[in-house]
């Protein structure tokens, strides 16, 4: 790339949106956190000074070998090698995600906090939730299985929902109803 608006272009588009994932790899092994901002900008200046003049085939692994080789200068120069980095380094499967099994651990751990929330509900409330969006029933099909009206299942789901999202953001995941009219006023309303 020698034109410089292709390669602010290929820059801004490509390499900038891996930010994340490039910093959360330095970081990963990199020996000291405040080494962090100069690594990946030594990273981004490689990128842009060594790309070639059609472009990197797939910009994620070339960004990602160069901030490896980077690492490995960096261990090099600072004359302090340690073999677990480099091993940990060299077994790193470029084509695989970063961050999957992250995400992995992420996932499980909210799917296990989402059955706890579930298992606080009322058993009513429970069942309407577990059918609807667990089985995949259709909210008449949830009302026939249960011998109950449609309007039961979408009040019991909304607040059966209302509570699981407030468990899995950290609240209490109790059913708040909507306090009934008082008996006056609804006496008066007739």
């Amino acid at each position: 790339m020698t034109d410089d608006a292709t390669i602010k272009r290929w820059f801004t588009e490509e390499v900038l949106p891996l930010e994340r994932d490039l910093v959360r790899f330095i970081a990963r092994h990199c020996r000291k956190g405040e080494d962090v901002p100069d690594v990946r900008q030594e990273v981004y200046e490689r990128a842009i000074s060594g790309a070639p003049a059609d472009g990197p085939r797939t910009t994620r692994n070339y960004v990602f070998t160069i901030a490896r080789n980077v690492l490995i200068d960096r261990a090099r120069r600072a004359k302090i090698v340690s073999f677990e980095q480099i091993a940990d380094i060299d077994t790193l499967g470029w084509d695989h995600d970063l961050f999957a099994q992250d995400r992995q651990l992420t996932a499980r751990d909210e799917l296990r906090r989402a059955m706890a929330g579930l298992e606080q509900l009322p058993p009513r409330c429970r069942e309407v939730v577990r059918l609807r969006k667990v089985e995949g029933l259709s909210i008449r099909e949830t009302a026939a299985q249960l011998g109950v009206s449609h309007h039961t299942i979408e009040r019991q789901l909304t607040l059966g929902l209302r509570a699981l999202a407030d468990f899995m953001l950290g609240g209490a995941g109790r059913i708040n109803r909507t306090p009934a009219a008082p008996v006056a006023l609804r006496e008066a309303d007739r």
